[in-house]
């Protein structure tokens, strides 16, 4: 008797899909198929997730801001394309702006990038000492040090100590204070100078420009 065969149950190779199944009638896809899921990262709610009975409806594209039914400020979103956002949930009633969420979203986005951007351009521009460095040489890079931090940049101020010389390491806090005096008008001392192996240190930043 031969042994019949067993058609082992279909396995999915890909991974299983998990989000809000688009809408065949277009638009906006349905709030049916995405209960339960997560608030977007900005933690706002937008159109049948949120849940209070009326909202108060304002923004340029309203003709008569004021109290509406939530269902019937879903339909004048609808009926411009957009998407009512509940911005301030804790009043009674909550505040609504019908608005274009996805663009709302790209935008803060792009806003937060370009400002990680701008923080991550910070440079840093070192000036060298000696113990004893002569009074030309300090003026020469004091000068050098106020062209950085007119242009943004930050200021490592250095004082390395060769063999024996650092037993006058305070010849080289001396040094470094002063230098952070004269800057005074450019850049304020983030700290007071300090001692790192054979090198001493003060870092400068330059004061905020006035408006």
């Amino acid at each position: 008797m031969e042994d019949s065969a067993i058609a082992a149950p279909f396995k999915p190779s890909g991974p299983r899909f998990n989000g809000p199944r688009p809408n065949p009638q277009g638009g906006r896809p349905n709030p049916q198929n995405n209960r339960g899921a997560k608030k977007e990262e900005d933690g706002l709610r937008i159109n049948e997730e949120i849940t209070a009975s009326q909202v108060r409806l304002v923004g340029e594209n309203i003709e008569e801001q004021g109290v509406y039914p939530v269902s019937k400020a879903i339909k004048m979103a609808d009926e411009l394309g957009l998407d009512l956002v509940e911005i301030s949930a804790k009043a009674d009633p909550p505040v609504c702006k019908i608005m274009d969420y996805q663009k709302f979203l790209y935008q803060q986005k792009k806003k937060a990038k370009e400002m990680k951007s701008n923080s991550a351009k910070i440079v840093i521009k070192e000036i060298r000492f000696g113990p004893n460095t002569d009074e030309h040489d300090f003026q020469f890079k004091l000068k050098h040090a106020q062209e950085f931090l007119q242009e943004g940049s930050k200021v490592k101020a250095s004082v390395f100590f060769k063999g024996r010389s650092i037993l006058y390491s305070d010849q080289g806090e001396k040094l470094l204070l002063r230098f952070a005096v004269e800057l005074e008008e450019y850049g304020r001392a983030e700290q007071m100078p300090k001692l790192e192996g054979k090198r001493m240190i003060m870092m400068i930043s330059p004061l905020a420009k006035k408006k």
